[in-house]
């Protein structure tokens, strides 16, 4: 099913229609303030083992991040953060990051690496933050599956590939073609695993 939510102003009633489905154990494809994703709420055990088959992954190896309302939303999901991590939390987010952290118990033991980390977003996009609200807690959060990310700009065209495989593609509008960019905060000294959208000074 294709769901046309506007990016700006999102409809209440079809963002309480996708919240309904997640609660229901579904998957969705839906924007970020990067490339579009897919998800599904991260409560949903059988909805995670669905992602990794579409993406042919194993959820233990895989490191799958999810995103979240804010930073008070993500201080759940990770142990306790230093004043130094927590400044620039607060300087980048939200935003294109992806930051790995060390996961707190609240994690679902399918989303933690063996290292128990986790990947946590919070990404500046209107339609992903009215989701998250109504939903109360992040949804998984990982790129659709193969190499050509132009592909993947046109809502439609990704409807047209994946609607056998989820339950719903949201279409906001043009996604972008470049990812969030990956800071491992995991030790004192942060690094930077993947350069995409975000600039980061560390």
């Amino acid at each position: 099913m294709l769901i046309h939510i506007h990016p700006e102003n999102p409809q209440p009633r079809l963002v309480k229609q996708v919240v309904e489905c997640l609660k229901d154990g579904g998957v969705i494809v839906y924007p970020t303030d990067t490339i579009y994703g897919i998800g599904c709420d991260i409560l949903q055990h059988k909805a995670i083992e669905r992602i990794c088959t579409i993406k042919h992954i194993d959820p233990q190896k895989a490191q799958l991040s999810f995103i979240c309302r804010d930073l008070s939303n993500l201080s759940d999901y990770t142990k306790s953060i230093g004043t130094p991590l927590y400044r620039m939390l607060k300087n980048y987010l939200p935003g294109p990051y992806t930051f790995i952290l060390p996961a707190s118990k609240q994690v679902p033991k399918i989303l933690q690496s063996k290292k128990s980390t986790v990947g946590l977003r919070v990404p500046d996009n209107v339609i992903c933050q009215d989701i998250l609200s109504e939903l109360g807690n992040p949804i998984l959060s990982a790129s659709l599956p193969g190499d050509m990310v132009e592909e993947y700009t046109d809502p439609e065209i990704i409807h047209d590939r994946f609607e056998k495989l989820v339950d719903i593609v949201i279409d906001g509008g043009a996604g972008g073609m470049i990812p969030s960019t990956i800071v491992d905060c995991t030790s004192d000294e942060w690094s930077i695993i993947r350069q995409g959208l975000g600039e980061v000074e560390l």
